[in-house]
């Protein structure tokens, strides 16, 4: 899944950023929504165009791909980015921080939901096509603004409440993009693989269960004794209703 330079003139990076160089920041007000504006703008600007929202209670950002598979196989992409966003949030945790992800999308700290990531694609292409761009957003919850106690919903938290008190909102832009290339040369130097791997780590642990991801990004689950039998999980469902999409308005969505 490379993360190609277009031959295309780019504008400078936003100064609030500290981006790699394959990156270009595009910023938008408090209001904005970065991952309706990437997918908007992704053919048009191409990889490596990262447009996130300037504001402090949110991580909110989106990041434009350029993949050179059929739509069945590039759509893994979206776990190179959840590998990349777990990995952003571990290198700024304290110790015995435990940070994990409900299969597909969301991530919890402390089993607290903060947030999780979603993937796009053009419309109206099949699966045996290559798609011109894919966009991975996500969003993480950086301070609670709902007026309540720390610990009062404990199925929701924020970063500040679970000891991540110097973590600012591009902080964490930055990290992502730093360890999304690590994903991304991980991948294309040793396989799917090493990021399937990564991803897997990462999940709840459940006795007696072995998981894997197949070509197409579903998620395959064995249980001990039955390896005959395959529980198979649709990922390309499950990535049209992102579960934690709620987070930026009013909490989790049921």
């Amino acid at each position: 899944m490379p993360l190609e330079t277009p031959a295309r003139p780019r504008p400078q990076l936003a100064p609030e950023l500290a981006l790699p160089p394959l990156f270009t920041a595009v910023r938008l007000r408090e209001l904005g929504d970065a991952f309706a504006h990437a997918t908007s703008i992704a053919g048009e600007r191409g990889a490596g165009t990262l447009v996130y929202v300037g504001r402090f209670d949110l991580a909110e950002f989106a990041v434009v791909l350029e993949p050179d598979a059929p739509l069945r196989q590039a759509r893994r992409a979206f776990y190179a980015g959840m590998v990349a966003l777990a990995d952003a949030l571990a290198a700024h945790a304290q110790p015995e921080t435990e940070i994990t992800i409900d299969w597909p999308d969301s991530i919890s700290i402390n089993q607290g939901l903060v947030g999780g990531g979603r993937l796009g694609w053009p419309q109206g292409i099949t699966e045996d096509e290559v798609p011109t761009w894919l966009v991975f957003g996500a969003m993480i919850r950086t301070v609670s603004m709902t007026g309540t106690e720390p610990g009062l919903n404990p199925l929701v938290t924020a970063l500040e409440e679970e000891g991540f008190t110097d973590v600012l909102s591009n902080q964490l832009v930055e990290s992502f993009a730093r360890h999304f290339m690590v994903a991304i040369d991980s991948w294309q130097e040793n396989g799917f693989g090493a990021v399937a791997k990564n991803y897997l780590a990462r999940l709840p642990i459940e006795k007696g269960l072995r998981r894997d991801i197949d070509e197409n990004g579903d998620l395959l689950v064995r249980r001990m004794g039955k390896a005959e039998v395959v529980e198979r999980k649709a990922l390309p469902a499950r990535l049209g209703k992102p579960g934690w999409l709620d987070l930026k308005t009013k909490g989790p969505r049921a």
